[in-house]
């Protein structure tokens, strides 16, 4: 059997300020549409299931969320999950400069929870609420391979 991580999804408030949140960031829409209907119904186990459903993909194209707004039935609100709540945590992006990516936050109202941390020299990475509540964490490696670094494969 083959296996592959197709994408990761996630239910939200408004979900065109999460798109603007995430293309702000770099991620690509790939697509949109409303689903609802009997298939709709079984492949989610929800009766009357109707959504808004968007499809973003990250700049070098090894990861995808889909996002999705319920129409019907009405989305239920519930506590934000903390770090270490049992359950889904977070979605963690490696971004080249973290100033940036929390500048571009900042801008939409996120900030981190606790200030950005720097672990043992080699990542600085933060975690903060982004839209509908949604935990996400930015790590910027500080230990980048220069392009003559010897260890770097292709180099003998």
């Amino acid at each position: 059997m083959t296996i592959r991580l197709e994408n990761v999804g996630i239910a939200v408030r408004d979900i065109e300020a999460t798109i603007s949140f995430f293309t702000d960031l770099g991620l690509t829409v790939l697509g949109r549409d409303t689903v609802k209907g009997k298939w709709a119904d079984t492949a989610v186990g929800l009766d009357g299931n109707h959504a808004k459903i968007a499809v973003l993909q990250t700049p070098d194209g090894s990861g995808q969320i889909e996002l999705f707004e319920y129409i019907h039935p009405e989305a239920i609100e519930t506590s934000p999950t903390l770090p270490h709540d049992i359950g889904m945590h977070r979605i963690a992006f490696s971004v080249d400069d973290i100033d940036d990516a929390l500048a571009i936050a900042a801008r939409h109202g996120y900030h981190p929870l606790r200030g950005v941390a720097n672990y043992e020299g080699v990542y600085k990475l933060t975690y903060l609420r982004g839209p509908s509540e949604i935990l996400l964490m930015f790590a910027q490696s500080l230990t980048q391979p220069t392009a003559s670094d010897p260890t770097e494969p292709g180099h003998a």
